[in-house]
Order: structure tokens, then sequence, then C-alpha cells
């Protein structure tokens, strides 16, 4: 499913336009998006947690040369699914 999918599913499920279904989404995005760059974490009750770490400074290498090449510590976004969530992906 990807975004254009999404959009049509809460359209249809809850008779909305596609116009407004998209403003849904992309209000739910930018605010999901704007908790994480400040650093905080967003928790949906049963569905998962959206969080971010910093990854730490590590060595690796140049696939074309093989040289090694310092790779810089970062923070990146993380996804925990929920308990409700990783029961219903386990039924399948």
């Amino acid at each position: 499913m990807n975004r254009a999918d999404l959009i049509n599913k809460i359209a249809n499920d809850t008779n909305a336009t596609k116009a407004a279904a998209t403003q849904m989404v992309s209000s739910m995005l930018a605010g999901i998006s704007s908790a994480l760059k400040k650093g905080e974490g967003v928790t949906l009750s049963g569905f998962g947690t959206f969080s971010t770490y910093q990854r730490k400074a590590r060595m690796g290498s140049n696939p074309h040369s093989g040289t090694l090449i310092k790779i810089a510590s970062r923070r990146v976004a993380k996804f925990t699914p929920g308990l409700d969530l990783k029961k219903l992906v386990a039924r399948q």
C-alpha cells in the first residue's frame, strides 16, 4: 500500500473527499515528522511508537575502492511496532 492507496482507503472508510483525506494524511505525517525533528517520540496505542536515536560514528568501506571511510554519528528515525500490531502480523 502506498500513500495514494492509503488516501483512497481513508476517503472510502470515512465518506470524506479525496482532498480531505489527503489533508488528513499530510497533517498526520507532518505532525509525526515535526515531533521527531524536535526529538520527541510519537506513540499510537496498539500500533507502535516512532522515536529517534543517535547512531554512533563508525568505520565503513567504500564498496568501489575498498578504502576505509569514517561515517559520522547522526540521529535517525525508528519505528517500534506495538503489541497489537505484532500479534496481527504474526497471524498471517
